[in-house]
Formats: C-alpha cells, structure tokens, sequence
C-alpha cells in the first residue's frame, strides 16, 4: 500500500508518495486549489494507499473530497500540536514537511485528530459563531459603559433592559460623543438580533437532541453548555477512560516531573477554548443547586480563599468526566455519591 503526505496550502500543496517498502517514489508540488490537488491524486494513483494532512482551516471537505478517491483506502488527520513536538527541526518547508507526514504514516506513527462527521463540523460552526457575536455583544456594552464614565454619569441598574437602553439613547452628550453613542447603540441593537437568530436555531437543534437533553438533568447545566460539550465530543466510545476528558479540554495542569520531583503548574489549556469557558462558568451553576458538587469544591478549596479558582478548574473536569460518562451509558444525573 503506499504512503502519501500532504503538506496542504490553500494555493499549493506538497506531496510526498512512499511505495510499501518506504521509498520515495514520487516528490512533487502541486500549484493551485484544493480541486488540482484531488485531480493530480486521482490521475496518479493506480494501486491502493492511505493518505495523512495536517490539520487546518476546512480540512473536513478536503477530507471528504480525498476519500472519494478510488483508491484510497484511509485518510488521517495529523494533529498539528503534537506533530509541533515531533518535528521540531531548524529545517523546515513544504517538501521536508510532506516526506516527515509520510514517513509517520509509513511507520504507523501519526498522531491523529478526530474528524466529526459533517452535521457534527456544521454543529461546530455555528456555536463558535454565536461565541463570537456574544463577545461583540459585550464589547459594545462595556464602550458605553466607558463613554458615561468618562462624562461622569451615573447608569442605572437595569441599563440593558428596553426602559434603560431608550434612557442611554436619550441622554446628553455633547459633539463627537453623541455620534459616538448612535454608533455604539446601533451596533449593540444588530448584534442582539443576531444572538437572537442564532440561538433560535441552536434551540431547535438542542430540543431534538437526545444527549442534550440527557446532560441537561445535570442542575445548573444550560442548553449551551450542553450542545457544546456533545458536539465536541461526538463518539463518546472513542474516549478509552472518562477521565481523559480533562486532559481533551485542557482541564488538566501541565507536569513537570523528575526523579522525585513532580511539580504541577497551571492548565494545558489545549482543546476547545469555547466549551473549557462554559464548562467553568457552568461549574458555578452547579455548585450552587448540587450539595454533591458544593461538597467537593468546598474540600478542593481547603477553607483558602487563593484556592478558590484551581477548585472551579477542579470541578469543572470532574463535571466534564461526569458528562462523558452519562453520554456513554445514557444515565441521568444522579445526585448521590
């Protein structure tokens, strides 16, 4: 079988093709889009192969497109962050880096990434995008914020309910600042439209979910949290142990350990950025309405108050760990221990 490596740009792409013995039997670029790419590899390919690509921006049509290849009997994507540690070289470019792709896959060494199916990247997609509109969401508020402070004037409690915002609309503001204010209020009014539009679609697609619906018994834990946590995990099986469910979010602290020596520092942070925040902000939520979750945050916090961030981070794994196990077994949350 051979051994093909792609080192995939948008405008070209290096391939690097091994026969069954590992050899080099063909080196070539390949200029222009992802469609040359497909067309040069089903020109070229007679015989059955596997193909490795490093993960990036649209890898799931490429993807889908090279395993529509006749001969192509796998396709595996390399994750880019332990690759990093793999290959680690003061000589690097495309070429160098479609033989290394190769030669792992010829090896059977490539470190892989888990490729959802196509609903699943879709499902993806659009929570990020409502992150993002969330996020000018409150940069538009905390400028307005800013703009009465800077005039000295008080805002009132409910500044953001329709009573507050038609006093902010109406408030004095002299020159530059007024234009300043239209703008602000014109930007925050579209952007809610759009969280608005957005999270009617998630909704539809979290009620009809049944794993959504499964991690909602958990107290405290909200639609959003729920359908982000299920779309980034998809196959719950493929997860050997429940606890390598921390370590997937980057919930777990990096390890430095030598000798006798272990020292334990602050979290990878590696793996979705999205679900870590709202499995910590959910964790909140939780330990509020369940005595079983209070329980532990309040023996991870130790009675000291410096404590009290590394034991959300800790609960909110534990909280993840308890999600996949539900997801696999398809049991509601119980409260007792």
């Amino acid at each position: 079988m051979l051994s093909i490596g792609l080192d995939v740009h948008w405008k070209t792409t290096s391939v690097c093709i091994l026969d069954h013995n590992g050899k080099i039997v063909k080196d070539k670029k390949v200029r222009g889009h992802w469609d040359q790419l497909i067309a040069f590899l089903d020109r070229e390919l007679d015989q059955p192969c596997q193909i490795v690509f490093e993960a990036s921006c649209g890898y799931g049509v490429l993807y889908d497109a090279l395993m529509q290849l006749k001969h192509v009997r796998r396709v595996l994507m390399a994750h880019p962050g332990q690759l990093r540690l793999i290959f680690r070289s003061k000589r690097k470019n495309d070429r160098v880096d479609a033989r290394k792709l190769a030669k792992l896959l010829y090896l059977d060494e490539v470190p892989t990434a888990y490729v959802p199916p196509v609903q699943t990247r879709q499902w993806r997609e659009i929570i990020e995008y409502r992150q993002g509109v969330v996020a000018k969401v409150t940069r538009a508020k905390n400028e307005l914020r800013a703009l009465l402070r800077m005039q000295g004037i008080v805002a009132p409690k409910s500044l953001w309910s329709r009573k507050g915002l038609a006093w902010l609309a109406a408030v004095d503001m002299p020159g530059m600042r007024d234009l300043k204010r239209k703008i602000l209020l014109d930007e925050l009014a579209l952007q809610m439209a759009h969280v608005k539009q957005v999270t009617k679609t998630l909704d539809a697609i979290a009620e009809k979910h049944p794993s959504v619906v499964l991690l909602r018994t958990i107290p405290g834990i909200g639609p959003r949290t729920a359908e982000a946590v299920v779309a980034y995990v998809g196959d719950p099986h493929r997860f050997r142990r429940t606890d390598s469910i921390g370590a997937y979010f980057g919930l777990v602290p990096c390890q430095d350990a030598s000798a006798g020596s272990n020292r334990l520092v602050r979290i990878t942070r590696e793996g979705p950025a999205t679900v870590r925040k709202l499995l910590v902000e959910g964790a909140w939520q939780v330990i509020r309405r369940s005595p079983r979750m209070k329980a532990r945050f309040a023996r991870l916090c130790q009675d000291r108050k410096d404590r009290r961030k590394k034991a959300l981070v800790g609960v909110a794994r534990h909280l993840a760990c308890c999600m996949l196990s539900m997801l696999q077994t398809g049991e509601v949350w119980r409260e007792a221990a």
